[in-house]
């Protein structure tokens, strides 16, 4: 696929984010307008990363080099869609003067949909980022796997009751996710040798195990996280991070071979820089049509976007299901825009929310009705599996 020239007049709409929200938008204008609104996708990587199943470390690491159904390639998701697609990394944005600042250009739109994701938070714990993985990209769950692959091999030849200990920070989905995942992997089966079965702590700090999500769910989790052998430590927050050491607020320290931190996100740097109302964690506060306040060419979806339930009042959460469900809108609105026509507001609907406790195991709710063991995970998979099929066939992804 041919990229656009840096001052490209052919940007009507520029698209920042080839994620879940981008990828879904940039498609779905192009096919609403039919190709009337012409538009440049833009990201600093050309593959369409399925962030939903990063958790996977288990199957990550068991795999030889990295997993191709993991990151799909642009040109594929982008497939007879008309949409043109821009390596670049965004290094600012100029909103009065309607231009995109890349590493090696600049690109002048008429329309903006900012889809750039989210950053890791370390909230400013010392060593946090030095010290710990992360599975918020591809290349931090592989390196997490495989650091993980080296500590299970090496723990044969350790003395006669010590197992690698793994520290998981963060008691949301993610980090509930991954703690599971690496508890009930086979690490025997993945080394190739006599390695020891982790101890995996979950440290779940000051805020609510699974907060925000529904009574019958967080149970259900909280006993397949036992049955799994996951330690969960509640109440208190990370204050240091040394290498194979954690210190907690109540004085007291932990001892880690692998540590992950799953403790939460934040809006970009480039995103938090931007001179709009912003919301919790740098997002930015949009309106009822997702556009920014006072700059009605611009809107933004997904993790960067706070969006609050008129009703409600309540937060849409930062998950990929909702991020599908505001491109949708994000995009007619867009087409609407762009002919003179009446904008519609966002209603968010939930479908439900699964979170996977271990291999074959999840705990979900679904319009009220709590599901959970391997049904749970097998609706899981499905959906997933479902997603990723449509990318890599270039066709509009299903929503999570």
């Amino acid at each position: 696929m041919r990229p656009s020239s840096p001052e490209s007049d052919d940007a009507s709409l520029v698209v920042l984010g080839a994620g879940y929200a981008g990828v879904r938008l940039a498609r779905e204008v192009a096919r609403r307008s039919k190709g009337q609104l012409p538009v440049v996708l833009v990201d600093r990587h050309p593959v369409h990363v399925i962030r939903t199943e990063l958790y996977e470390i288990g199957a990550i690491a068991q795999e030889q080099g990295a997993p191709l159904r993991l990151a799909v390639p642009i040109d594929r998701v982008l497939r007879s869609s008309g949409v043109k697609f821009r390596t670049g990394r965004v290094e600012g944005i100029d909103l009065a003067d309607r231009t995109v600042k890349l590493a090696d250009g600049a690109l002048r739109y008429r329309y903006l949909a900012i889809c750039l994701g989210s950053a890791i938070a370390y909230y400013g714990v010392p060593g946090a980022l030095e010290n710990t993985h992360q599975v918020y990209r591809l290349t931090g769950a592989l390196m997490l796997a495989q650091a993980l692959k080296s500590v299970e091999s090496a723990s044969a030849g350790w003395p006669i009751g010590r197992r690698p200990q793994v520290l998981v920070v963060g008691g949301g989905s993610t980090g509930t996710e991954v703690a599971a995942e690496i508890a009930t992997t086979d690490w025997a089966e993945v080394s190739g040798g006599s390695a020891r079965p982790p101890h995996v702590t979950l440290i779940a700090g000051a805020v609510p195990f699974l907060a925000g999500l529904p009574e019958g769910l967080v149970r259900h989790a909280r006993e397949l996280l036992a049955k799994a052998e996951v330690e969960l430590s509640e109440g208190i927050n990370v204050t240091r991070v040394d290498p194979g050491r954690l210190s907690l607020h109540d004085g007291s320290s932990r001892e880690f071979d692998v540590a992950v931190w799953c403790a939460g996100v934040q809006a970009p740097p480039v995103v938090r820089a931007l001179e709009v109302p912003h919301g919790k964690a740098g997002r930015l506060k949009v309106r009822e049509t997702l556009e920014l306040p006072d700059h009605p060419e611009v809107f933004a979806v997904g993790d960067v976007a706070e969006f609050e339930d008129p009703k409600t009042r309540m937060l849409v959460p930062a998950t990929a299901q909702a991020a599908l469900a505001e491109a949708s809108v994000a995009a007619a609105n867009l087409v609407r825009r762009a002919a003179g026509e009446p904008l519609r507001p966002f209603v968010y609907r939930e479908k439900g929310m699964i979170v996977a406790v271990g291999r074959r195991r999840a705990s979900g709710s679904l319009r009220r009705v709590t599901v959970w063991g391997s049904p749970a995970a097998l609706l899981k998979r499905l959906t997933e599996r479902e997603y990723s099929a449509a990318v890599r066939l270039g066709r509009s992804p299903p929503g999570l």
